[in-house]
């Protein structure tokens, strides 16, 4: 009988989101990364509230330590040195995963593919933090000042 060929397989991780650099945030949610090795994407979905409506820079950053709030997360996650930019730049750091939408009752929902956020790999962003901003991302375009949401 011949061998049937299989697919690799689905790899899947869980991200929660829970307050920022205030004790008093009500920033609270969570993500769901699914790698499809077949493609190479990774699909990001779920959903975040508490927040101001509006657009959020939205980071995958270099360290999973969030004891200091933002503080203790690093830069973004950029392990091919490059430039800041948007999600659908050549240049760009891996982390950069552009801003959400937070409707006027404070929830964005998020619905994204990206190449550069496998769950495997020497470039793997398991373990690192997930970085929702106050403010949006200018996307390598000019100089917005990014904090952390609270």
């Amino acid at each position: 009988m011949p061998a049937v060929a299989s697919s690799p397989p689905t790899l899947k991780g869980i991200a929660l989101i829970a307050g920022g650099d205030s004790e008093n945030s009500a920033v609270r949610g969570s993500l769901q990364f699914i790698q499809d090795n077949t493609t190479g994407f990774t699909h990001v979905i779920g959903k975040i509230t508490g927040l101001k409506p509006g657009p959020h820079g939205f980071h995958i950053h270099c360290y999973g330590d969030t004891t200091n709030g933002c503080n203790s997360t690093g830069p973004h996650f950029n392990p091919l040195n490059k430039a800041h930019g948007a999600p659908h730049d050549d240049q760009r750091h891996a982390g950069d995963l552009g801003n959400i939408f937070a409707n006027q009752d404070g929830m964005a929902e998020v619905n994204l593919k990206d190449l550069q956020i496998p769950l495997s790999g020497p470039n793997s962003i398991l373990g690192r933090a997930v970085v929702v901003h106050a403010d949006p991302d200018d996307l390598g375009r000019g100089i917005i000042g990014l904090r952390p949401a609270i």
